[in-house]
């Protein structure tokens, strides 16, 4: 498939998703970083949502559980150029009966070329980067041009 450019805006939408073994990691990481995570739209999964605006007072647009197809919503909004960046607390020492729904939500973000911490360290990365408040390209599937040249069979 064809490549194209597009611009990730400087104001980001961003997902947050934790499993539970690591939600209050990030809810911890939230509230170190509540300034600059006020300045962007936030994305939860269902309870990691609800827990973050609880306890930090961060507006968090909040979807269904990730179990319950909170990934998948946010592989959607990631597919729809909807979501900038994921920031993804997942615990590789627990068994998650979801799985498969995780690993589609981590190949879309590696599909459409948005930025991706599975860990504190690599968020922290992230927010501290001089590219996160700045409108910043990328290369992603020309997804458009490859609609309008295929041939379809009737």
């Amino acid at each position: 498939m064809e490549q194209k450019q597009q611009s990730l805006p400087a104001q980001k939408n961003i997902a947050l998703v934790a499993h539970d073994g690591k939600k209050a990691a990030l809810k911890q990481w939230c509230e170190k970083h509540k300034t600059i995570l006020s300045q962007h739209t936030l994305y939860g999964t269902g309870t990691t949502g609800h827990l973050i605006e609880k306890t930090t007072g961060l507006n968090v647009v909040q979807l269904l559980s990730g179990p319950m197809g909170g990934d998948q919503q946010l592989g959607a909004k990631i597919a729809e150029h909807e979501v900038h960046m994921l920031i993804f607390f997942w615990d590789p020492l627990a068994s998650q009966p979801h799985d498969p729904d995780v690993k589609a939500l981590l190949r879309l973000a590696a599909v459409w070329n948005i930025p991706v911490a599975c860990n504190e360290v690599s968020a922290d990365m992230l927010l501290s980067s001089p590219l996160m408040d700045v409108e910043l390209d990328r290369t992603l599937p020309d997804y458009e041009k490859y609609l309008a040249t295929r041939q379809v069979d009737l």
